[in-house]
């Protein structure tokens, strides 16, 4: 029989607030986190705003040094690790009774030190190649934020990093699920985070006509199964979990927020941005993940879905729930909290998980913000505009990305 593993601690740094009770409040109320560019001059770019992290001290938890010698990326994972990290109640591994052989790292970043790769590649432009920082590569590469916080906490066990868009840490939380479940540790730091709001970024997605373009209206553009919607917001921060498995959570007397029972991973195999027609692969995802649960259609009462607020996104995953959970669905409370964050890409699973994990232990589903004008093929709750509270048993997150990647997590109210 598979070890059980719960969920004794998590770590926030999203555009809406820089932790998980700031979070989660702001998400309740119907905060949005987007605003014009503030990070670089985009008055030459077709679209000016995003959902950027704000107010964000890294020396609160950083000594200087190690600020310095990392990209914001890992910056925001290291925070969000600490913060997890304290709420289970753990310090370094070799200290209290933790293993430090039993404690792992899988943290991942869909694009990685894109800010700090654009930096130097100005240096090297402007300097030449002698010029370029002897850390620019430890402090670019997408896995670095996976070996810092392992030094962190002196975490031995296995440690990587998962790549794919934005389907990213919902990957690293269902590796670190498999992980624990197969032995392989007992506690495993694991999410996603990225900074990818930057002149690159913004110019390429904008270029690709991904990203919304109402500069008139920011902090209304995140839009999802919205009949206007017209492309995604980017956003960035950190989502951070800690995975136990639970008689070593139950030993040591930790919190446990829920219980992870379900993870389903698929590819498209279709195109390299669009998704499967009737989102097949998504369904897929969803039937393995449910299937892996042990639930049943009518077990689910919230979706935290990738809805994007773009066209094919939420037309395609509106069509997959429909398809797995047939009539059931029309009794699921379905939400994006992309309305609100933006899409975090490579971390927005993580905290969409983490967001699941809330709705679980409080009862209560966040909104799907800036709902204004129902599309007729977009028939579900989307719960909108305003927070429902609901007795939730289970929750699934699902996070889909470019190249056809798919992941879905099911997370369940814990019962002894």
């Amino acid at each position: 029989m598979a070890r059980r593993v719960v969920v004794t601690g998590m770590g926030l740094v999203t555009p809406v607030g820089n932790s998980v009770a700031a979070t989660w409040d702001a998400l309740i109320a119907g905060t949005s986190g987007v605003a014009l560019i503030t990070k670089f001059d985009a008055s030459k770019f077709p679209v000016r705003f995003a959902a950027e992290v704000k107010n964000f001290n890294p020396g609160e938890y950083m000594d200087r040094k190690e600020v310095k010698r990392s990209d914001i990326y890992a910056q925001y994972a290291v925070v969000a690790a600490k913060m997890a990290m304290t709420d289970a109640g753990l310090g370094k591994a070799g200290e209290g009774g933790l293993d430090p052989d039993r404690i792992g790292v899988i943290i991942g970043s869909g694009i990685g030190g894109l800010k700090s790769f654009e930096e130097q590649h100005d240096v090297y432009r402007e300097l030449g190649p002698s010029k370029i920082s002897p850390f620019f590569i430890p402090i670019f590469i997408s896995d670095i934020a996976a070996g810092i916080v392992s030094m962190n906490f002196n975490a031995k066990g296995p440690n990587y990093a998962t790549v794919s868009a934005c389907a990213t840490s919902a990957h690293a939380i269902g590796d670190a699920f498999r992980t624990i479940q197969y032995g392989d540790a007992d506690v495993m730091i694991t999410g996603g985070a990225e900074a990818a709001v930057t002149p690159m970024a913004i110019g390429g997605f904008a270029n690709m006509k991904a990203l919304s373009e109402r500069n008139d209206s920011p902090s209304t553009a995140s839009r999802p199964f919205d009949a206007t919607r017209d492309g995604f917001v980017m956003g960035e921060g950190a989502g951070i979990v800690i995975l136990e498995e639970l008689e070593h959570a139950i030993a040591r007397g930790a919190t446990i927020y829920g219980e992870i029972v379900g993870y389903g991973a698929t590819g498209d195999a279709y195109h390299l941005t669009a998704p499967a027609p009737d989102g097949e692969g998504a369904q897929r995802a969803m039937k393995r993940a449910m299937r892996d649960a042990k639930l049943e259609p009518k077990d689910v009462q919230y979706i935290n879905a990738h809805g994007t607020s773009t066209p094919a996104n939420d037309l395609n995953e509106t069509r997959a729930i429909k398809a797995v959970f047939g009539d059931a669905a029309k009794n699921i409370n379905v939400s994006s909290t992309k309305s609100a964050t933006g899409h975090m890409l490579g971390a927005a699973g993580a905290v969409e998980f983490v967001i699941c994990t809330l709705v679980v232990d409080n009862g209560i589903i966040p909104p799907t913000i800036n709902y204004e004008h129902p599309d007729p093929e977009l028939d579900l709750n989307f719960t909108p505009n305003i927070a429902v509270k609901r007795n939730v048993t289970a929750a699934i997150s699902n996070s889909f990305g470019f190249g056809g990647h798919n992941a879905c997590l099911a997370v369940r109210r814990y019962k002894p």
